[in-house]
């Protein structure tokens, strides 16, 4: 997490006080430079102080921790140092916890009356790292909480610390709950309150907005993320070296959201930069790191050649540096396999595949289990493409059992059901398929992503499955509010958006609400003539639906609602390959 105090950079201009036993740590804890990854941030730990020694701490005695004790003004900073002791002897955070939170009750009772206290707001920062290491986050956001109210930043550049540390605390404990949208608020909160201390050009204000602009990224707000990373570039340019690594990390990170935007010039140009700034700098694996994007760039912009020569020079600096199974090798393979997949050179894919899984199936020690389920979730995908969903959904099987217990993975793995649930319709399983779904979107929805694209495209998705188990109505719920989510994220043109119109007037026509599903046909035609052209085939599809449903209406109004089993079916039973296309007899569309 970003601080007002950044290392290694000038004497620090704003420091929390003094306690009576040692000096306090928070400002420790917040001068971390943000990882250009824009992967959920691990909460901070409590660490202890580099005058501690690793030797287990005495235990207070029971005068100490008696509650009529906690009045008194030396056991709070006598509470907190054995605390920290604590954890620095390797006993472990559960013992530090009662120390912590005696500490904290002990400042709040000794507080002034009406005077805001830092000793008290850096207790409750260590306490809620100490919740945060024992995976107790929801009781870390209460603490967190009360500590960022504690400070007062009309008071000074202290209290504007204590402050800004807290908020960016209480976003690092938001994102490990996997709640994006109110982990990016305390992020912002954070800035406003540091660029109002140090001024708009100062180099630790640009640290945060890159952390800020990575959050964005992973909540896929790119507008906002390039804007910020823009600011990031500019107080960097100006504090920095020309082809400082500073300025390297930022290129890389919008080349990464020029990449988001489709805008593949613009991040050729910048990863182009980036590695000339690293050259410059001999950093070789990292040279190699943005080759591997540089050859993602390519190979959108469908340059095949120009992307297996930067592969491949990747290839050969991280099996040189860092060992033939190192995931970075793996990472390097899968790309190839899905190059040579892409090209229709099947058979070299299929080998790039293997060699990738080999590495995962026995990692080297160090590898996260994030690096192993990205791996196989890609192998996956290569898998599908083929047309082979059960080793497509045994590898997703094995990255989401990987990731069921890690912190803050919950959009990953919600993105991981709704790929399995895919898998389970193409083979028929439509139980499996909606209950795949329906996790997923449960935890879209309690990660603060229901007004994503993606949750609009999941929801449509889970409407299909529930359409093949006849759970009509339902379906008809899940299309109206994916179609409300992708009107507002995507415009009524795109074509996911027009996917959602059909499902929804097909399902509308198998309920017997023919007007209703009329008029979603005569809008989407209205659409297709006005704006998008009538060459499309499926406009000549909804115009003779449109027709028949009008021919239906003129006869009767009455009209009772057909069997779902025939307007899915009419005529022969589907194979699994078919139920991946559209439905042309009513129009649902995956």
């Amino acid at each position: 997490m970003p601080g007002l105090v950044s290392p290694g950079g000038p004497p620090p201009r704003i420091t929390l006080p003094d306690t009576p036993t040692q000096r306090s740590e928070s400002a420790n804890t917040t001068t971390k430079t943000p990882s250009p990854s824009p992967l959920p941030k691990k909460p901070p730990s409590p660490s202890p102080s580099s005058r501690s020694k690793k030797k287990t701490p005495e235990t207070p005695t029971n005068t100490f921790l008696s509650e009529s004790s906690l009045d008194n003004p030396d056991l709070g900073p006598f509470l907190l140092k054995v605390a920290r002791d604590t954890i620095a002897s390797g006993d472990g955070p559960a013992k530090a916890l009662d120390y912590a939170i005696r500490a904290s009750k002990s400042f709040e009772r000794c507080a002034v009356e009406g005077e805001p206290s830092l000793d008290l707001a850096m207790s409750l920062h260590v306490l809620a790292a100490i919740y945060c290491s024992l995976g107790r986050f929801e009781e870390a956001v209460p603490v967190l909480d009360r500590a960022i109210h504690v400070p007062d930043i009309e008071r000074g550049a202290d209290h504007a610390l204590a402050a800004f540390s807290g908020y960016m605390q209480l976003g690092d404990t938001f994102s490990m709950l996997g709640q994006v949208d109110k982990s990016i608020s305390c992020y912002d909160q954070g800035l406003q309150i540091q660029i109002q201390t140090l001024g708009e050009t100062d180099p630790r204000v640009g640290e945060t907005c890159r952390y800020l602009a990575e959050a964005n990224v992973q909540a896929m707000q790119f507008d906002k993320a390039e804007e910020l990373c823009n600011k990031t570039l500019e107080i960097h340019r100006a504090h920095s070296e020309p082809a400082s690594l500073e300025e390297a990390a930022d290129r890389r990170l919008m080349a990464l959201i020029c990449e988001a935007k489709g805008d593949y010039e613009s991040a050729l140009e910048h990863l182009v930069l980036a590695s000339m700034a690293m050259i410059a700098n001999g950093q070789d694996n990292e040279v190699a790191s943005i080759d591997v994007s540089i050859g993602n760039i390519y190979m959108s912009l469908c340059r095949f050649d120009e992307a297996i020569f930067s592969y491949q020079k990747a290839l050969t600096v991280f099996k040189s540096s860092k060992g033939e199974n190192h995931p970075s090798v793996a990472s390097v393979f899968v790309r190839l396999a899905d190059l040579y997949h892409r090209t229709g050179k099947l058979r070299e894919s299929k080998s790039y595949c293997e060699n990738a899984l080999r590495i995962y199936s026995k990692p080297v020690p160090g590898t996260t289990a994030e690096e192993i389920a990205g791996g196989l979730t890609e192998v996956s995908a290569i898998f599908e493409s083929v047309d082979d969903p059960e080793e497509a959904l045994k590898l997703l099987q094995k990255a989401m059992k990987l990731l069921e217990d890690k912190p803050g993975q919950q959009s990953t793995i919600a993105g991981i059901e709704a790929r399995m649930g895919v898998m389970y319709y193409m083979v028929g399983k439509y139980d499996e398929a909606r209950s795949a779904f329906e996790s997923a979107v449960s935890k879209l929805r309690s990660s603060g992503e229901r007004k994503s694209a993606f949750f609009g495209v999941v929801l449509n998705q889970m409407g299909l499955a529930c359409v093949q188990l006849f759970k009509i109505d339902e379906a008809a719920e899940l299309f109206e509010e994916a179609r409300g989510i992708l009107e507002q994220e995507c415009g009524n043109c795109h074509q996911d958006t027009l996917g959602v119109y059909s499902n929804l007037a097909a399902t509308y026509d198998a309920m017997g609400r023919v007007g209703d599903a009329i008029e979603i046909l005569e809008y989407v035609l209205k659409l297709r003539e006005e704006k998008l052209g009538i060459a499309n085939p499926d406009f000549e599809d909804e115009k003779r639906r449109l027709a028949e449903l009008l021919k239906e209406a003129g006869k009767t109004r009455d009209r009772k609602a057909k069997s779902l089993e025939n307007l899915i079916d009419p005529n022969s039973k589907r194979t699994k390959k078919e139920g991946t296309k559209r439905w042309p007899g009513l129009g649902f569309r995956i």
